[in-house]
């Protein structure tokens, strides 16, 4: 949860580490993540497949305690509407409407030199909202509520992936297996689990986390680097209801302030690995002076309404954007940290192949994104959706379904995807990893296109919604 500006890789990384370690397709079983289960279980074609899921956490047998009266955990993702629009079709979105949510549909984002800035309303794109910001604790009791309901053959394993054997060939499971019986013969994958036990799949999906062992023992290579940054993440208090979402570019790395319903608000802090720690360990008075620093006049002036006039070069451009013609506000003051603090480093990676023979990754397992943009856990569920539906597409013409070739329309489709967003991010952090005088002006045009060219600012408001056409003029 994988998540939001602003919190991606973490929220998804949280959301598939908690929720499913490893998932295993038995014969012609499969699964993508816990976020398809329901809508699989719906569909004639896959509603019969037998599901085997390894997890140690005990949160899949015992469920996920929420407490209302408690003030949010850290730990949440940055939905987009595309997002949403899939936890409503299997189900899943009306557990998480009975839970603390928060829908927004502002957002201001600006630069610490106070050269530009940049406000998002849904209505500049005929959208209700721009997202929704949701504990991942209740993400991931929404999505165990589908799968407790759900009508299919389903097996948990409160255990761990020991090792992977490929080309293992056999009608029936060893003395030490699940006793699930295997129908016919065909190219399947052992699983051996650290209790002793012992699993045969068609297909594995590797859905456990940056640190993927499912990834390490396919021996898919990664590309990559550290960005020598790490996030900071605390819920923190108004005095009033926040309703937007803001992020503010300072010098060492954005900070984001995000909406989680009632007086709370998600912190989400990038800075470099000794400023982390620092504000990690230092009293809560003095972090919460740091963070209304942070956000008001710290390290710089406000920005004024455009350094550029009121956008008159680009009035030719102009449509009827609401947000426009809107002024750049200040966010409400914090009065108080109510959660403990957590520290995340962060980093870019991304698998050279999703998908093999009876394999194939997704989420965190496949590609982890800087947070600053709140993209990484609606990534891993595209690449849950797109798993899902491919594998039905599958059946329906009688495809195998660990056949790589079938697997690989899947890799193309979400590479693409991911690619292109993952590039947008890393441009985005090296951009405003650099406090340099023309840079900074460049920066602030560039902020001012984004605030009053209307297709554009159009084309962004999608494309940040999950729809994936880039933010190009159209």
């Amino acid at each position: 949860m994988e998540l939001l500006q602003i919190l991606p890789n973490l929220a998804i990384h949280r959301t598939a580490k908690l929720a499913i370690m490893t998932l295993l397709l038995l014969e012609e079983a499969w699964l993508a993540w816990l976020l398809p289960v329901p809508w699989v279980a719906s569909m004639p074609l896959t509603k019969d497949l037998n599901v085997a899921i390894i997890d140690s956490n005990p949160a899949l047998s015992s469920g996920v305690s929420i407490k209302k009266e408690e003030p949010p955990d850290p730990r949440v993702s940055t939905v987009t509407p595309a997002t949403i629009s899939i936890f409503k079709e299997i189900g899943a979105w009306k557990y998480i409407e009975q839970n603390r949510h928060a829908y927004f549909d502002k957002m201001q984002v600006w630069d610490y030199t106070g050269l530009g800035y940049t406000r998002y309303n849904a209505r500049d794109a005929n959208k209700e909202v721009l997202g929704c910001v949701v504990e991942n604790r209740v993400l991931l009791s929404s999505l165990l509520s589908c799968l407790q309901s759900a009508d299919f053959r389903k097996t948990i394993y409160p255990s761990r992936l020991l090792t992977l054997h490929r080309n293992s060939s056999s009608t029936k499971v060893d003395s030490h297996s699940s006793g699930l019986p295997l129908h016919g013969q065909g190219n399947l994958v052992k699983l051996d689990l650290i209790d002793g036990s012992s699993l045969h799949a068609k297909l594995v999906v590797g859905a456990d986390g940056s640190k993927s062992r499912v990834r390490e023992l396919a021996g898919i290579k990664t590309t990559g680097w550290n960005y020598s940054q790490n996030a900071i993440i605390c819920t923190v208090e108004h005095a009033v209801e926040n309703q937007c979402a803001w992020q503010r570019f300072l010098p060492a790395g954005p900070i984001a302030l995000l909406p989680v319903g009632d007086n709370f608000s998600n912190i989400v802090w990038t800075m470099n690995p000794k400023e982390a720690n620092d504000h990690k360990m230092m009293n809560g008075d003095e972090f919460i002076k740091d963070v209304n620093h942070a956000l008001d006049y710290g390290f710089g002036p406000h920005p004024k309404s455009s350094m550029f006039g009121d956008g008159g070069i680009f009035s030719w451009l102009k449509a009827d954007v609401t947000s426009a013609s809107e002024f750049f506000e200040i966010p409400p003051k914090v009065i108080r940290l109510v959660s403990d603090r957590m520290m995340f480093p962060l980093s870019l990676m991304h698998a050279n192949n999703y998908a093999s023979k009876n394999i194939v990754l997704i989420g965190d397992s496949a590609h982890t994104v800087h947070p600053l943009a709140g993209q990484g856990v609606n990534l891993g569920f595209g690449d849950a959706f797109a798993l899902s539906r491919v594998i039905a597409e599958g059946i329906a013409v009688g495809t195998d379904i660990g056949e790589v070739t079938m697997l690989k329309k899947f890799e193309v489709e979400r590479k693409t995807a991911n690619i292109a967003m993952m590039a947008i991010l890393d441009g985005f952090q090296k951009a405003y990893s650099v406090d340099f005088g023309p840079l900074n002006i460049l920066r602030a045009a560039a902020f001012h296109v984004a605030q009053h060219v209307s297709p554009l600012k159009r084309g962004i408001i999608s494309y940040a919604s999950g729809e994936q056409r880039l933010p190009l003029f159209s």
